[in-house]
Order: C-alpha cells, then structure tokens, then sequence
C-alpha cells in the first residue's frame, strides 16, 4: 500500500492525517549549487512538499543515448537534498511537460517523425516512452517513499484532457509506472474544465485541476468530476509567464494570498506554481502558437513568491501569513535577501566575425535544397545556410513555407533584411549585388511550442528559396548548436561599434561571488555566457533587460564574458549590476 492514501475527503500519510502544502521548483531551472538554498527557503515559508516537471528532452537527448543525470540534470541529488531539508516531493514526468519548455519536454529526435501520433497509443509514441521509463525509473527508485526516500506521488501525463481523450495511453502510461516499481500514488491533473477533466482522467486515479483563480467554482467543478477524495490544486497559478515584445506579467501579493487562503479554507491540498521560477538557461525555454508564434523570454520569475534570483518577494511574506493559519510554519525567521555585487562595467576587447567563424570551423551539409534542423539532427541553436545567387538586379527571394522560427539575411555579407515565423513572412525584397553573389541565411531556433498541436513544429528553412521564382540550389548547411563556445578565435579589436553578427569577449575580475545582473544596453539581440555557462538569451525587443547571473557561476578572480551579438552594436561594454529589471509590467 503506498504511504500516502486518499480518503473519502482528504489524504492520509502514513496512516496520518495529511494536507499537501507544495510549491513548483524546477531543478533543471536552478544552478544545481543554489538547489539547497531554494529548497531551505521552500521549508520556511511553510511548504512541506515540493513538486518539479521532469524534462525528457534534456534527461534522453540521444534516443541510443545513456541517460543524462548530472549537473542541472542530477535529480537524484535534488531528490536527496529535498529529503535533507525534511520536504516531501511531487513528481511530474510527463512524458509531455509543457512547462513553458522547450517543446513540452518531448524530444526533437522524437517529434521529428510527423508520422508519430504524439501523446496517443500509437505504438511509436509508447515504445519510445517505455524506453526512457526504462531508463528512468531505476535510479529513482531509492528515492520513493516505498524505499524511504522524499517521493510521495507521481503524475500520470499533464493536462491531457486539453489535447487528447485516448484513455487506452493513460492507462499505458499508468501501468508503465506500476510495472517498474512505483507504489506510490499516482494522479492526473487537468484544467478545471468538465470536459477537459473527463477527457484527462483514469478512472480509479486521483484527479487534480489547475486553476489560479474562481476558488470556489473551480473546486465544485473537480467535485462534480470526482465525488469523493482529496480536492487538490495541482498548478495554483500566481504568476504568469512573458513573451518576447509583451510587457513583464504580475499578479498582486494581496490578490494571490486570498486566493490561497480561500484554497486552504475549503481544506483542499496544493501545489503553488511557482514557489520558484529560475531561469531557462541557454536554449531551453518554449514558445506559443495560438493565432501567430510566440517565443518565451530567458528568465522564468513568473512573479513568483521567491524572485528569479531567489530572493523573498511580497508573495512570499503573504503566502507565509496564510499557510500559518492552516498547518505549522517554522519559528525560523523569513530569509534574508542575498548578498549581490556592486555594480561595474566590462569593456569587450577582443571579437570574431560570426559568419566566418560558422563557415570555418563546422562541417557543411550538402544538398540542393535546404535541409530543417530536424533533417540535419540539431535540436536547438543556429544554422547557417549558404548559397549563390547566379543573377544581379533588384528581385524578391521567397521562402516557400516560411522560416523557422527567425532568419537574417546576407547577400556578400551586408545584412538585406529579416524574416520571422511570428509575422509569417515568406518574402523578402533585395538587390544582388554582382552574379554569383553569395546568399547567406542565418535561422535561429527561438524555442520549440510547448502547448496545443504545434509542438514538433520544424525549424530552420522550410522549404525551397527562389530568386524572382528561379530555384537556388547547391545549399551548403552549417550546424550551429553552440553548445562549446571556447574555442572561439578572438582578436583583439577596438571598434567603436560594430554592424555584423559577431562574438564579443572581455574580462573582469571578482574577489568573492555573489548573484549580479547582466545588462546590455546598446546591444541588439544574441546569447550571453559566463565562464562557459550559457545564460540565455538577450533581445532589446523585451520586455526583459536583465539577465540573471547566479553566483556559482562566477568565479574569484578572474571570469570570461563572451556575447554573441547578431545584429549591432553601439556599446563595447557590458554592465553588471545588482538588481533585475525584467521590465514594464502589464497595466
């Protein structure tokens, strides 16, 4: 018998009555050298139970591969740490996430057969599934509670009941968890929709909602679904997340607090989302495509009552307030905010033109057309294709079917213009310089769709490219993943601004590490890395104007800053300060 069972009206654990107080801490979103900081602060505002998504992309990104569970990765440890600092665990492998994530969490390798019916029992589709569970499940074992370890639950898919109403892959997917050892309890969770919540449910599985407001309502509704059992918020929604070119979302501390206290005082359990946001390093945040596509910013604060950068926020203090008049909260005192660095300025010294560097150092892929980052294998990142243009003259070059998701375009390596997936453009107006001149088309992977039927989408060019309806062939492809950035060949340059894609380096210097924020004003659009750790991504475009510098990543004494900047920049320098600015909030 699992250690946490349902009642006709709430859990019990180990035989005890028990309300799940839990808030949202993605491991894969916090340097793995703050998780311990993160999780302290979980217990002290009152939490006895954290929950994180799991990210099959990232855990299986080679289908032959070995499973990944190191660094930001390293669950096991997060797992033990969760133990340590006396919180219980939920956990959410999915397979599909959503989460804002790099499409839902499904990995390229797996989405880029369009043949596969994803999240179905389509035999594809679970086989690759039972792989990865076969994989995943035996390192995590010794840490259910069935083994004494933190796990308490497990969820069975994620909000299933907004994409499909196949009951026979829920209850693969069920069985799938039970045949390799889970004894724990398992659980759905979906929309507080009626209809969603049949589509999404198992019978004989605890269904849960997600809902961030409407308390009442929203709890009658999962009561009408469900007529005995816990009532649980799975996703009390008290944030919200941003796209690039929108203003910063937020939510009032005062409105969120009495929403929960309305939670609690219908004796419902929940899971907080988010407790913490973090960050999506690199190139790991998702996109929506609702009417047009929509990428997500770097940094994941989602407003939430412990900052990006870990610090308590209004929500924090409030939500405190409202959990000790439901369950125990510590006679510790609130954390204080972390120490920050003082502000300073980096001047970029040395530079490499970005375009040749592409073409020098990768190894191009032949072919007469241009070939999606699925065909060539790369998942995320960059590609540069390349061809020539026989004829001179002013004329229009269309790419049939699109960009995936942002190209910039290069005719004898002067920038002509830019196509983006989110306008839907297909054409661009251009003058050729000379015949033969040379074409270059720089696509970039703004992040996969992680909600709704576009995930899998395909990046990169879509299809052929003309030149006043005449076919380009001979397409040289170059993958940019840029997953290594330290052999970039810099020299020293003291341009005053710059007008190509290029890298940017410079260096300073720290005597003791502490969080800071990367700002760049007079800088365009590209990705930023410290010490080799990939931060993110940057855009004036907005609304973020900070990027997160946790303190783990520098180093005392001497750090690197390398930029990769696609378009200009007016500025040589980079500045650090001490506090985050992600930007206007929606009115």
């Amino acid at each position: 018998m699992p250690a946490l069972t349902t009642t006709a009206a709430g859990f019990l654990l180990h035989g005890e009555p028990f309300r799940i107080v839990s808030g949202a801490l993605h491991y894969f979103r916090v340097h793995p050298g703050q998780w311990a900081d993160r999780l302290r602060k979980a217990r002290l505002m009152g939490l006895n139970t954290v929950e994180t998504y799991l990210p099959w992309n990232l855990h299986q990104p080679d289908p032959e591969g070995p499973l990944v569970l190191d660094g930001i990765l390293d669950l096991p440890r997060y797992l033990a740490l969760a133990k340590q600092e006396g919180l219980h665990v939920l956990l959410r492998p999915g397979p599909y996430i959503c989460a804002e994530w790099d499409g839902g969490g499904l990995p390229a390798w797996l989405t880029a057969d369009r043949d596969i019916r994803l999240r179905s029992s389509d035999p594809r589709f679970t086989g690759a599934v039972d792989r990865y569970l076969d994989l995943l499940l035996p390192p995590l074992l010794p840490h259910m509670v069935a083994n004494g370890g933190p796990v308490i639950a497990v969820q069975v898919e994620n909000e299933y009941g907004a994409y499909g109403d196949d009951t026979d892959y829920l209850k693969h997917l069920h069985e799938g968890f039970r045949s390799r050892g889970v004894e724990e309890l398992l659980f759905t969770c979906d929309q507080a929709d009626p209809a969603h919540l049949q589509a999404g449910g198992l019978p004989g599985t605890l269904a849960t909602g997600t809902f961030g407001s409407r308390i009442e309502q929203s709890l009658a509704r999962l009561r009408a679904h469900q007529s005995e059992g816990p009532l649980m918020c799975t996703e009390f929604w008290v944030g919200w997340f941003d796209h690039w070119g929108e203003p910063h979302h937020t939510r009032s501390a005062a409105d969120a607090a009495a929403d929960l206290d309305r939670l609690l005082s219908a004796g419902a359990s929940v899971n907080i989302y988010m407790f913490h946001g973090g960050t999506n390093f690199g190139f790991t945040n998702g996109a929506n495509h609702d009417h047009a596509y929509a990428p997500v910013v770097t940094s994941y604060d989602y407003d939430a009552p412990l900052t990006e950068h870990g610090d308590p926020g209004p929500k924090y203090h409030a939500f405190r307030e409202v959990i000790a008049r439901h369950a125990p909260v510590p006679a510790e005192p609130a954390p204080a905010p972390a120490p920050k660095l003082a502000s300073f300025t980096v001047e970029l010294t040395h530079r490499a033109p970005f375009l040749p560097y592409a073409v020098r150092t990768t190894e191009p892929v032949g072919a007469e057309v241009p070939l999606t980052m699925d065909e060539l294998g790369q998942s995320t990142g960059y590609v540069l294709y390349r061809t020539t243009v026989p004829e001179a003259g002013d004329g229009l070059l269309h790419f049939a079917g699109g960009v995936g998701d942002r190209a910039q375009v290069f005719l004898d390596g002067a920038p002509v213009g830019v196509l983006e997936r989110e306008r839907h453009d297909e054409t661009l107006a251009v003058r050729v310089p000379r015949p033969d001149a040379t074409l270059d088309v720089l696509v970039e992977n703004l992040g996969g769709v992680n909600y709704g039927p576009r995930i899998g989408a395909p990046k990169g060019l879509l299809g052929p490219v003309t030149f006043d309806r005449a076919p380009l062939h001979g397409w040289s492809c170059h993958r940019l993943p840029l997953t290594d950035v330290t052999g970039v060949p810099f020299e020293p340059s003291d341009r005053a601004d710059d007008h190509e894609p290029a890298f940017h380096h410079g260096t300073f210097e720290v005597t003791e590490p502490a969080d800071t924020f990367l700002a760049l004003p007079g800088w365009t659009k590209g990705q930023a890395w410290i010490n080799g750790f990939h931060l993110g991504r940057y855009w004036n475009r907005g609304p973020q104007r900070t990027l997160y510098v946790p303190a783990p990543v520098l180093r005392a004494g001497r750090n690197d800053l390398i930029l990769l900047e696609q378009h200009a920049t007016t500025a040589r320098r980079a500045q650090f300060t001490d506090t985050p600015d992600l930007g206007p909030e929606k009115p």
